[in-house]
């Protein structure tokens, strides 16, 4: 303790003074909801950002008070969290929450962090009340390796962060985990010597000295395992005896193999230590396929904490910002974009990455597949063509604005909408624009293609249909915004509206046939089957009408808005929520079968093949789910 500065942990038993109360609104932006985490210094709070009012977007407030009457201590503390700040902005990767804003008011700064639902591993153990299985352990332990791989290989200098230990370990709500608190990571340079800083036990023998490497952080996870396996806290024992302490002596059930890799990574000298991070990985990844560990071929991406109804994902895939793309299947891959820009292709068969490609803008609409190639829109104004095989691009078609449709393909041609107000024909073959017809406000509804005519809404809401040439055929007016795809069933063509209002209209007149009122507007896209019309709303209900008259058959109400579009397979309709769960409900009468929750908010359209169901959430996560 004499020798090492020990490291602030937010604790229960700590509270700080001038908490914030709930319902503050910091910046004007940020509205504070409760407390999660407490410290000596300040507090971390769950946050509402309200420049998103019709989405729950929650963020991670941690509060610095700076109350230090010396004012060279003022300036280094300020320093301090700054730095902290300015090394999360340089990041991205899965297991490290984004940063999106930094600021100073009066005596305090703040950090607003992307919000982690879950708990830290000091918590699980102390929950666990047991040993926790060794298998738990190596999942962790290799997604940790694959963390420190990234940062110790940063560009263009290494970064090592000091201080790996239980409480700075969160595990979120799909069993990943999140490596929290970069306050006294540093920029390694080679033989430089720092402050002599970190947490007692956990740090190895050369961080008391000032020095730290990239094989600091290496002992530090050898000695978190100690503790996760053993329960004995290191912070309690002498420092640099877990060699007196062997893992299998507290914990039988830990095998030989593991104890080794754990002896190896604590080493007194650094030199006999793994020497990166990957090599870490490798030797617990030997230990896995030889204790069977990786019995399942989903092993790094299946997660073992059971959801509502004990409903698990076959695989999870990560990406790096929100999904709010619907994805496509297509002979064993799934094709989905993403908020990174990304349009990614990944092996159904365990969740493995294949390929991405790099659009300049985000993608938020389903792609197509059309003989080898997949067809998407980004908001970078563009339609791109993608081979399927390898994720090069063959071609592209540049509109005036983003393009926030799907693109739906017909007769040799693309049709696709964009914000600069036109619906663009595309020929598939010259890759160049046969005509495009203007209606003036952003399309961002799918067009549904006959053999001869496209429907479509916009944002002026109007619902349009024009033949083959652009030439309107007829228009219907809606009282507000249609964003909602068409669809056309047995003559009959429906859509949703903000106006609050689902309409049937007659395909080939336009003349309205019913029309149904929900509580709220809907961008939702109807689903049609069974006699029905199944179509979700901002009012938090999916709806089932019948499709002959437009009466409600029955309606489900989820704990948020439903903009997502259902999808009905065998005798079940799926569809997803703001909320940020997966809902199965039995298409005759509503019921729910099951529901699984992810870590933010579905806004895409479930696709399902093979009795597996691919949805996309804004916790940056592709979900894999048996029906």
């Amino acid at each position: 303790m004499d020798t090492l500065r020990m490291t602030q942990s937010f604790s229960s038993n700590q509270r700080p003074e001038k908490q914030l109360a709930p319902g503050t609104v910091l910046m004007d932006r940020y509205l504070i909801r409760d407390v999660v985490g407490l410290g000596g210094m300040g507090s971390v709070y769950r946050a509402k950002d309200l420049h998103f009012p019709n989405v729950e977007k929650i963020v991670a407030v941690k509060e610095m008070i700076n109350s230090a009457p010396d004012p060279l201590v003022r300036d280094t503390i300020v320093q301090n969290f700054e730095r902290e700040a300015n090394i999360l902005v340089t990041l991205s990767h899965p297991s490290i929450p984004q940063i999106f804003d930094y600021f100073s008011h009066q005596d305090r700064s703040y950090l607003v962090l992307e919000y982690v639902n879950g708990m830290d591993l000091e918590k699980v153990l102390e929950e666990s009340g047991s040993f926790l299985p060794e298998d738990q352990v190596i999942v962790w332990a290799t997604e940790l390796c694959d963390v420190l791989s990234y940062l110790h290989n940063h560009k263009p200098e290494p970064i090592i962060f000091r201080d790996i230990k239980p409480s700075n370990i969160m595990v979120n709500k799909q069993n990943h985990i999140v490596l929290v608190d970069f306050g006294i990571a540093k920029i390694f340079k080679t033989g430089q010597k720092g402050t002599m800083i970190g947490t007692e036990g956990y740090s190895p023998p050369e961080q008391y000295r000032g020095e730290a490497s990239p094989v600091a952080d290496i002992y530090a996870l050898g000695a978190t395992m100690h503790h996760l396996l053993t329960r004995q806290d290191p912070r309690l024992e002498a420092p640099f005896t877990f060699h007196e302490r062997p893992v299998k002596k507290i914990n039988p059930n830990v095998s030989a193999e593991l104890e080794a890799v754990i002896s190896t990574a604590l080493q007194y000298d650094p030199k006999n230590r793994f020497p990166s991070a990957e090599a870490m990985k490798e030797a617990l990844l030997m230990v896995a396929k030889k204790t069977g560990a990786l019995r399942s071929a989903f092993f790094h991406t299946s997660p073992m904490i059971n959801n509502e109804q004990g409903i698990k994902p076959l695989w999870t895939f990560t990406c790096e910002d929100e999904i709010r793309s619907s994805p496509v299947y297509h002979k064993g891959v799934v094709y989905f974009g993403s908020y990174d820009n990304n349009l990614y292709a990944i092996n159904t068969d365990n969740g493995e990455f294949l390929w991405k490609f790099p659009a300049e803008g985000g993608i938020v609409s389903r792609p197509v597949l059309h003989e080898g190639m997949i067809l998407f829109g980004s908001e970078d104004h563009k339609l791109y063509a993608v081979s399927t095989r390898n994720g090069r691009e063959m071609w592209h078609y540049a509109t005036d604005r983003p393009i926030r449709c799907s693109p739906t393909v017909s007769e040799g041609c693309v049709f696709i909408g964009s914000d600069d107000g036109y619906l663009h024909a595309v020929n598939l073959s010259t890759h160049t624009r046969l005509w495009r017809f203007d209606a003036v406000q952003p399309i961002r509804s799918t067009p549904y293609v006959t053999k001869d005519l496209v429907y479509f809404g916009c944002d002026s809401g109007e619902l349009n249909c024009v033949n083959f040439l652009g030439e309107l055929k007829w228009k219907y007016r809606a009282k507000r915004g249609i964003t909602s795809s068409p669809t056309l069933h047995d003559g009959i063509l429906y859509a949703a509206s903000l106006d609050f209002s689902v309409y049937a209209l007659e395909a080939k007149s336009g003349w309205m046939i019913w029309r149904f009122h929900m509580g709220k507007g809907s961008v939702s896209s109807p689903a049609i089957g069974f006699g029905n019309v199944y179509i979700g709303s901002a009012d938090g209900n999916i709806y089932c009408i019948e499709a002959g008259g437009g009466r409600e058959v029955w309606k489900y109400a989820t704990e948020h808005q439903v903009s997502g579009s259902p999808v009905l397979y065998k005798d079940a309709v799926y569809c997803g929520s703001v909320d940020g769960k997966m809902y199965c409900l039995d298409a005759k009468n509503g019921r729910l079968r099951w529901k699984f929750s992810t870590g933010g908010a579905i806004t895409g359209t479930p696709y399902i093949e093979n009795d597996v169901l691919y949805i996309g959430s804004l916790d940056h996560i592709l979900y894999a789910l048996m029906t």
